[in-house]
């Protein structure tokens, strides 16, 4: 009789975070999708160009990690027009929504062109991180003119941000599938040299990259700037109207966020370097089983966004108990999600390299069969460390509901520089699991960080509870 209690109670409980799926995932599609195209992007770029060469490959991914460095930064900083404009619109106060808007437009603008100069000038870390040389010779315009595709990419940030704040997910799904669209047909034309294009090799992917995120902000501006009730912050913009007041708001709100995607992503950049000093065919192979452990992780990161709306939204309402449902509900689908892609990579390891490489080149064999193998092993790593990734960016994103970004940020700077790093570093540069090394160390950092983040969320969320109900 008791186990038969048991087992209803342990039914009733998994029902009422299975119930919530539904609009979890209804929240969370447009914007995996959206985050899907970013990578996409990055993707398609490896795919075309691993056609000319694993060094062109190599060229791409080292250059690509020193983009991905700004790009966190100015993703992660964008994300705090969000919640002030969604707090507005609930308060319907459109002078505010459109302060917001307008402020985190122009800090986005300021920011877009910041990092453009930053990129450019920190091309010598290249030799500083002993890259081969002919790795670094294809590198360097290949940067000039991505770091270049950074203005455009944050400015559409602002208007993606502003959107959501309102509501809007879906317009920049529909941006970032009509940029994907043009960044192929680019691609092709100017890296192969098709019809009356010049044949520009790597350049080509890099102009590729530039003018489709021109065609982001372009298409954002024409669809939102139509919208009715949208129409009345798209006019009569003045530098009078910036306020000290609100670029502070947002910069609170920003840095932190933008410090822990910057903790992250440099950790992968930092195993980029790692395999880069191991050899070339270690980058080339650590760059396919990034690209694929990237795409999976665009699932929990459009449910970590859904985790930071759905929070806030209990907080608001006061409602303690069903925040803790609804965010271990998310919690749980994410983990369902990454366990299923953990399977999909254990199954296809040995199949999924050849997608990147083309293995017709009979120059090229010795070189791509060795990072084939290599990459096999990778993704076996990736399998595991895909369920810490979705478990810890989740948590994440529930903490940024509660508005806690300081002492996550602090978590995330431990567990992946003072736990995850030194094991890359270890056991890269000094045993022989190289490149496979490196991930273990990318590994244990991830899940040191899932652990922690959820002591704090576990912690938060019963003092809550304690001090709501003591009321």
């Amino acid at each position: 009789m008791h186990s038969k209690t048991s087992e209803e109670n342990c039914k009733m409980n998994l029902s009422q975070y299975t119930k919530e799926f539904s609009y979890n995932m209804q929240l969370a599609y447009p914007v995996i999708i959206g985050m899907l195209g970013h990578t996409l992007i990055g993707i398609v770029d490896n795919i075309m160009v691993g056609k000319l060469g694993s060094t062109e490959l190599a060229a791409v991914s080292l250059g690509n990690s020193m983009i991905f460095v700004a790009m966190s930064l100015g993703i992660g900083f964008s994300t705090a027009i969000t919640p002030i404009v969604a707090e507005a619109d609930a308060e319907k106060d459109n002078s505010k929504i459109r302060s917001a808007f307008h402020h985190g437009l122009f800090l986005c603008v300021i920011l877009g062109f910041s990092l453009f100069g930053l990129v450019v000038l920190a091309k010598p870390i290249m030799e500083l991180l002993h890259q081969p040389k002919e790795v670094i010779a294809l590198a360097k315009p290949f940067v000039d003119w991505v770091a270049f595709s950074l203005v455009p990419l944050i400015i559409y940030q602002g208007y993606k941000q502003f959107a959501d704040g309102m509501s809007m997910t879906k317009v920049s799904m529909y941006a970032i599938i009509m940029a994907n669209i043009l960044h192929v047909i680019i691609n092709y034309c100017l890296i192969y040299g098709v019809w009356i294009f010049p044949k520009m090799g790597i350049i080509g992917a890099a102009l590729g990259t530039v003018i489709s995120r021109i065609a982001m902000v372009v298409f954002m501006h024409m669809i939102l700037s139509r919208r009715e009730r949208l129409k009345q912050y798209f006019h009569d913009f003045s530098f009078d109207e910036i306020k000290k007041e609100m670029i502070k708001k947002i910069v609170n709100l920003g840095l932190p966020s933008a410090m822990q995607m910057l903790f992250e992503v440099v950790l992968f950049t930092a195993g980029i370097w790692l395999c880069g000093n191991i050899g070339k065919t270690s980058q080339a192979a650590n760059q396919i089983a990034l690209s694929l452990a990237s795409m999976t992780f665009m699932f929990a990161m459009g449910l970590s966004v859904v985790s930071m709306i759905r929070i806030s939204t209990q907080k608001g309402l006061n409602d303690y108990k069903q925040l803790v449902v609804v965010a271990r509900s998310i919690f749980l689908l994410a983990i369902l999600i990454e366990i299923l892609f953990a399977i999909m990579f254990v199954a296809l390891h040995q199949i999924l390299p050849y997608l990147f490489l083309n293995m017709e080149n009979q120059s090229q064999i010795l070189d791509n069969q060795e990072v084939i193998a290599i990459a096999a092993k990778l993704l076996l790593v990736a399998a595991v460390f895909q369920i810490s990734d979705g478990i810890q960016v989740v948590v994440l994103g529930a903490l940024r509901g509660l508005q806690d970004v300081k002492i996550p940020m602090y978590i995330t700077f431990v567990a992946y520089w003072i736990v995850g790093f030194p094991i890359s570093f270890y056991l890269g540069e000094y045993t022989s699991l190289k490149a496979v090394g490196v991930w273990i160390g990318l590994l244990a950092g991830l899940t040191a960080a899932a652990v922690f983040l959820f002591i704090r969320f576990h912690y938060l969320t019963k003092k809550m509870i304690s001090e709501n109900a003591s009321k």
